[in-house]
């Protein structure tokens, strides 16, 4: 049966959909799909209960642990939106009830809907595995060729950086959330690897998970990056700037007295099992490896190096 009619669970999929050029096709998405921004005129199907845009690192997090504590819904399904669109495929995600909606919204949907649409759950943990759903999808929505030459180019990307080698690579610590302290999970240990960089901490395929400042110390990173899940450039800062600037523990970090701790664009290149999380691996060679990819176009304002508050002095203590 021929697929015509799409409803999209998670931000990823959505940007997708548009990079086959399938967006006529497309009748429902998230509150979260702002991109690109033909997307933002889409029927919203899912919607979060609360709105995070600005609330602080920790208070999301309490509001999330409260919401799971009591079993409750931390999205929400738009019921009239989702049989308005009909759709006949759910692409939905099976990999973080929190960052996006999750297989009981499917359920949920599938529940409500007089004809059962197909569903296709995307679970990536790696690089690879992304890769390979752009092209399942693209095979289910009849853009084989189309996703086949996106892969295709992604592809050679990546090998351009994995070409390069280096005698030293920088340890690295990413960081998903400040306060409290998330480890970056997922594909992303692999991203800092094949960027030329040594993952510490994190383990690839692995969920994220809480860690301690002293694990950080411990470990002794050459580089710190942080990339709050769904945060840009400047909302990252801005947090950086309340919770860490100030504390004495965090400035006694190797990196951050070298001032060696970046801030990224999270939400468009790290955060979802995206296209451009190609773009991310290229972000993250050209901090780890300036010189060897200064010629790598990036997108502007897409990652920042924070500066260090610590005194002179004080950094050339040790």
């Amino acid at each position: 049966m021929k697929l015509e009619r799409i409803v999209t669970f998670l931000p990823s999929a959505t940007e997708l959909i548009y990079s086959l050029g399938a967006e006529d096709k497309l009748f429902g998405v998230t509150h979260e799909c702002n991109y690109p921004n033909g997307a933002k005129t889409k029927p919203r199907v899912i919607s979060s209960v609360f709105d995070p845009a600005t609330m602080s690192s920790k208070q999301i997090d309490d509001k999330i642990c409260q919401l799971m504590t009591e079993g409750k819904e931390i999205y929400n399904l738009n019921e009239e939106n989702l049989l308005s669109a009909r759709p006949d495929l759910i692409i939905s995600q099976d990999i973080c009830e929190v960052c996006s909606a999750h297989t009981d919204h499917v359920n949920k949907a599938i529940a409500i809907l007089k004809t059962k649409p197909e569903v296709f759950t995307m679970d990536p943990h790696t690089i690879d595995e992304i890769l390979m759903s752009i092209k399942e999808i693209s095979k289910k929505i009849d853009k084989e060729k189309e996703g086949n030459e996106l892969v295709n180019s992604l592809t050679k990307r990546l090998e351009f950086v994995k070409s390069k080698t280096f005698e030293k690579k920088p340890k690295v610590v990413a960081i998903e959330w400040v306060d409290p302290f998330f480890t970056s999970g997922h594909w992303v240990p692999e991203m800092i690897e094949v960027a030329g960089g040594q993952n510490l901490i994190s383990s690839e395929k692995m969920p994220s998970r809480k860690m301690q400042l002293e694990e950080i110390r411990d470990a002794n990173p050459d580089v710190v990056v942080i990339m709050p899940c769904g945060f840009n450039v400047k909302r990252t800062v801005d947090e950086y700037s309340k919770v860490l600037r100030n504390n004495k523990e965090w400035n006694s970090l190797r990196a951050v007295k070298e001032n060696n701790v970046y801030a990224v664009d999270a939400n468009s290149y790290f955060s979802k099992p995206s296209l451009r999380i190609v773009t991310g691996v290229e972000i993250l060679a050209r901090i780890f490896h300036q010189e060897a990819f200064e010629d790598l176009r990036l997108p502007e304002g897409s990652y920042m190096k924070i500066r260090s508050s610590v005194p002179v002095k004080e950094r050339n203590r040790a």
